[in-house]
């Protein structure tokens, strides 16, 4: 996605850069591919977090995630999630999951509801979704914490549709240049954290070798 405004993308690349005869690889996910990135990872298991405070939600709706339930979240867990530099437990290029609760949805839903979900046949005929919510809070704290690259489970990452005049998306990888992964599944990841009470692992991911591709399947590994 790029800069809404300026339809801008990451380092100045524009859609000519993407495609049509003037294409060029300035800002191939290719790159990635012949080193890949790797890191502390930090999960921050928000589903488990609701459902023990009675919060019930779906996934495949706009449910939001602000910035003080992932604080909540970050505190059950044991993890202050401020940024090292303002005395929490977030170090610079840590790598963010955020566990909406999308996977463990899915699989509870028959194959026919995934399929209507997936096919968007609801009253509006969009994508509905739950993830973090579009606010100052989030945003400054996305940045101020300097993490290497954010993900989660959700198909969209931030709450869709958005009720703002912008989306995350767009500082996210347009204005900061900071990955962005989708639709990973971290429901093993989520049991093994609760089960030792520790949620830092090391976190790798491997993008796809694709000259002139502009998204890549995450191909990431957690290891305690």
């Amino acid at each position: 996605m790029a800069h809404i405004p300026t339809k801008t993308f990451y380092n100045g690349t524009k859609a000519s850069d993407i495609e049509g005869p003037n294409a060029n690889q300035k800002c191939s996910i290719h790159h990635w591919s012949t080193h890949g990135f790797c890191g502390r990872g930090v999960l921050l298991d928000y589903r488990t977090y609701a459902t023990a405070q009675g919060i019930v939600y779906d996934s495949a709706t706009p449910h939001p995630i602000s910035y003080d339930d992932l604080a909540a979240c970050g505190k059950a867990q044991g993890i202050d999630i401020r940024p090292a530099s303002a005395g929490g437990d977030i170090k610079i290029g840590d790598i963010l999951l955020i566990r909406s609760g999308f996977v463990e949805d899915y699989y509870e839903r028959s194959a026919e509801e995934n399929v209507e979900i997936g096919l968007r046949h609801n009253d509006s005929g969009e994508q509905k979704w739950a993830g973090v919510k579009q606010e100052e809070a989030v945003i400054d704290w996305l940045h101020d914490c300097y993490f290497a690259a954010v993900g989660g489970d959700a198909p969209a990452f931030e709450r869709w549709p958005t009720p703002e005049s912008y989306h995350l998306h767009e500082y996210i990888l347009a204005l900061w240049g900071m990955p962005l992964g989708e639709m990973l599944d971290l429901e093993k990841l989520s049991q093994l954290c609760k089960q030792r009470k520790r949620y830092f692992f090391f976190f790798s991911s491997a993008p796809n070798n694709c000259p002139g591709g502009v998204s890549s399947h995450v191909n990431g590994t957690a290891i305690l």
